[in-house]
């Protein structure tokens, strides 16, 4: 008897168990099959590598071997902030030292970033638009090249993200600690790369748009929020380095204009994010987000703020590239645009990712309307799933090019041969194994969003079958 009571409790518990365990893997295999994806279609791309990418290596290599990033030879300093040849070196010393480890740590980083836009974009708009902007970003070119790179690009970029989310619950939750750990982590992105300035933008919009109504609590979130930045900024370079502050404004890009008889064109930028970085759907349907965003404002008020901050981010990011490359003819911003814009790139696939659900409101919104104002709504809808469709195979064309060249350019102009240039020592063949890896890749991506979007699929289909089902049924003789 005692057996027999023990035996089915243990088989409830087991039943319990396993619905606990299917029902976790149900909510969370898109997100997971994204990241799995993600780092199959990584394995058969790159790693690409150029001047910067091995002058670099050479920072990390000298942290190794003189405790400071030295090129070349002792007291040949990069002109680069530090932390991310000491995060290099410190993954050296424990999976050894070369390029390859190298990538593999920028690739890390990038899943990484791929994982904060996930939260971000969840804390902003919602699961749905959270996984369709981590697959949008993580497949963008633009991000699978940079991932694949060994620059500090990537790591700059995955502090200003941990940043930005540290700073949305600081700022919604109005924590002092959160505020302090948030510009710990704006000090680290900046200490690795200035463009982490732009980090700024989204967050003080944010602070703006909450409005701490106590300006003495305000000032002492703000000063929080600066101190640990302006701290490791003066231990560097005033401290450590004997640079002095000021030489953050001495960078060789300030300094370095393009050669006589170019003249870079105010569209430069336009030119790298329509062609090379994102592709023509993907713009597009961040646009045609922001149109439906306003044209139904009513509707989307709970995230036209959010659509607005994206938009204002982008802005400033692409402004600043174009003012420095075009207005004060700079080189590196000219030719360099896959770098100068790149912390746009995340806001970009936020915006694009939020028109899924934006579609979704509006479909179900139609059925309340008239016939004409419905087959409106339909048409938006199909046009934003459609831009969505095809800035995915985009992603998948695009990606497929790029594993099998051995040369990449990223040009700034039309029939301009100026960009910023890549080697792929190791480019993958049309019918190798890789290859096959790599549709595999995409392939569990794809899984994951079509997973995560089955109650809105049965929804749809459950409403469509009904006027197809009643329109077929004979109508009864008089």
């Amino acid at each position: 008897m005692l057996f027999s009571k023990l035996r089915i409790t243990y088989t409830i518990r087991n039943m319990i168990d396993k619905g606990k365990i299917k029902k976790t893997l149900s909510e969370n295999y898109p997100f997971f099959s994204i990241l799995i994806g993600i780092v199959i279609v990584s394995v058969t791309v790159g790693p690409f590598s150029n001047y910067d990418t091995q002058l670099e290596y050479e920072a990390a290599s000298g942290v190794i071997r003189w405790g400071l990033p030295y090129v070349n030879y002792l007291g040949d300093m990069i002109n680069q902030p530090p932390l991310g040849f000491y995060i290099a070196a410190i993954f050296f010393k424990v999976f050894g030292q070369s390029v390859d480890t190298g990538v593999a740590l920028v690739t890390l980083l990038g899943i990484g970033c791929t994982i904060l836009i996930y939260k971000i974009g969840k804390a902003m708009y919602g699961k749905p638009t959270a996984l369709l902007a981590a697959a949008l970003f993580a497949l963008a070119p633009w991000q699978i090249v940079l991932s694949r790179s060994f620059l500090i690009d990537v790591q700059c970029l995955f502090f200003s993200m941990l940043c930005i989310f540290v700073g949305i619950n600081a700022i919604r939750k109005d924590s002092f600690k959160l505020f302090l750990v948030s510009g710990t982590l704006f000090g680290a992105a900046l200490l690795t790369k200035l463009f982490a300035v732009f980090t700024l933008i989204p967050l003080m919009l944010l602070f703006i748009y909450y409005r701490p109504k106590n300006l003495r609590r305000s000032l002492s979130l703000l000063g929080a929020f600066f101190l640990p930045g302006l701290i490791f900024a003066f231990l560097w370079y005033q401290v450590i380095s004997g640079q002095g502050m000021l030489s953050v404004f001495g960078h060789a890009d300030f300094a370095d204009y393009n050669s006589s008889g170019i003249v870079p064109s105010y569209f430069f930028v336009g030119y790298f994010l329509l062609n090379y970085g994102l592709g023509l759907f993907f713009v597009s349907a961040a646009v045609f987000s922001l149109l439906v965003c306003f044209l139904r404002r009513k509707l989307f008020s709970k995230i036209i703020v959010f659509d607005l901050i994206c938009l204002a981010t982008i802005i400033l990011v692409v402004a600043a590239n174009t003012f420095l490359g075009a207005g004060q003819n700079l080189k590196a911003p000219y030719s360099n645009a896959i770098k100068y814009a790149y912390q746009s790139l995340p806001f970009f696939s936020l915006l694009a990712a939020s028109l899924v659900g934006k579609c979704i409101s509006l479909f179900h919104s139609a059925k309340s309307k008239r016939k004409l104002h419905r087959t409106l709504l339909f048409s938006v809808v199909f046009v934003g799933m459609f831009l969505l469709g095809a800035t995915a195979f985009f992603d998948l064309w695009y990606a497929r090019l790029l594993s099998t060249a051995d040369y990449l350019l990223f040009r700034v102009e039309p029939n301009v041969f100026l960009g910023y240039s890549l080697f792929n020592p190791t480019p993958t063949g049309e019918q190798s194994l890789l290859m096959v890896m790599h549709y595999l890749g995409f392939a569990v991506v794809l899984s994951g969003l079509v997973w995560a979007s089955r109650p809105t699929l049965v929804g749809l289909f459950k409403r469509l079958r009904g006027p197809i089902a009643t329109s077929s049924e004979p109508k009864a003789s008089r």
